[in-house]
């Protein structure tokens, strides 16, 4: 019975150990930017998410009586140049913007992730075509090579999703090989290959889970980087169909009314800049919580 006791007691003096996530929200919690880019992402999100139930009307009607008017109580941000309400396409245009943002980010990750891993633990030829091709894909400026591969696949939401996405595969490739090579060389890793673990089961095992802190962070800021590009390619055309209403056709087809009618571009412009704001103060933040470096606690 005593000696029940003691362990018992042993059990209980023992700190507790909190868990990874709880430490990194902690963490995220002490940093007020990051909170309000937070804020700013889980906001729009909701919108995204609810746009059918919470627009005031239908995003595609039109009402030529009301072409380009100012905001008024029926039409808390006024109508655009077909008279559709600018507030319900708000709402929808950022279920397409936020959609856009993750489907690219996420072929990003799918292709440039395994590809960095390989590169950097296998090395030798491998590791030289990789990097070629990637090197190949940087020379380029990145808005060009996006404009080049829309134009060649042809115009059209998912073949900017496309382009966009090709054009995270060289950021995450860089940076997960980076990681991978300082990873690979550290002794947990010998003892895996020393304890005769097969090459599958240290990359899945060891090397992913080490790489994934710095590639949530770039996640992150490549959202606001994919939206970014995603309303340039509409506002050049080569995005959504015009009737589509995403933030970069929108601001494109209110600039003919820029000087009469200013909310049509306002709107727009001003969320595309608030979503990208509200990502990159994000991004920033799970850079900072995330890093070993800046964090001893």
């Amino acid at each position: 019975m005593a000696t029940l006791t003691r362990t018992t007691k042993k059990l209980y003096d023992r700190p507790v150990q909190r868990s990874r996530t709880y430490t990194w929200l902690k963490r995220l919690l002490r940093k007020p930017t990051a909170i309000v880019g937070l804020l700013i992402v889980l906001a729009f999100l909701v919108i995204a998410l609810t746009a059918p139930w919470i627009s005031p009307h239908n995003y595609d009607l039109a009402d030529f009586t009301n072409a380009r008017r100012g905001p008024s109580a029926v039409y808390p941000l006024g109508n655009d140049e077909l008279g559709r309400d600018m507030l319900s396409r708000l709402f929808h245009g950022a279920r397409i913007s936020l959609t856009l943002g993750l489907t690219s980010v996420a072929i990003g990750l799918l292709i440039g992730v395994p590809l960095g891993i390989l590169s950097g633990y296998f090395g030798g030829t491998l590791n030289l075509l990789i990097m070629s091709a990637v090197d190949i894909m940087l020379a380029f400026p990145s808005i060009l090579l996006a404009i080049m591969l829309v134009a060649f696949l042809g115009p059209s939401l998912q073949n900017a999703m496309l382009a966009i996405g090709i054009l995270s595969i060289p950021v995450y490739t860089r940076l997960v090989r980076s990681s991978t090579l300082t990873t690979k060389e550290e002794l947990f890793i010998e003892a895996a290959r020393a304890l005769g673990a097969s090459h599958l089961t240290i990359l899945w095992r060891h090397i992913l889970p080490n790489v994934l802190a710095p590639v949530i962070v770039q996640s992150t800021l490549q959202m606001a980087v994919a939206i970014q590009a995603a309303a340039a390619l509409g506002f050049l055309g080569l995005g959504a169909p015009p009737d589509v209403p995403e933030w970069g056709n929108m601001l494109q087809k209110g600039r003919t009314y820029i000087f009469s009618a200013p909310h049509i571009v306002l709107y727009p412009g001003l969320a595309t800049m608030l979503v990208v704001f509200g990502f990159s103060l994000l991004g920033d933040g799970l850079r900072d919580v995330l890093d070993p470096r800046l964090n001893r606690d």
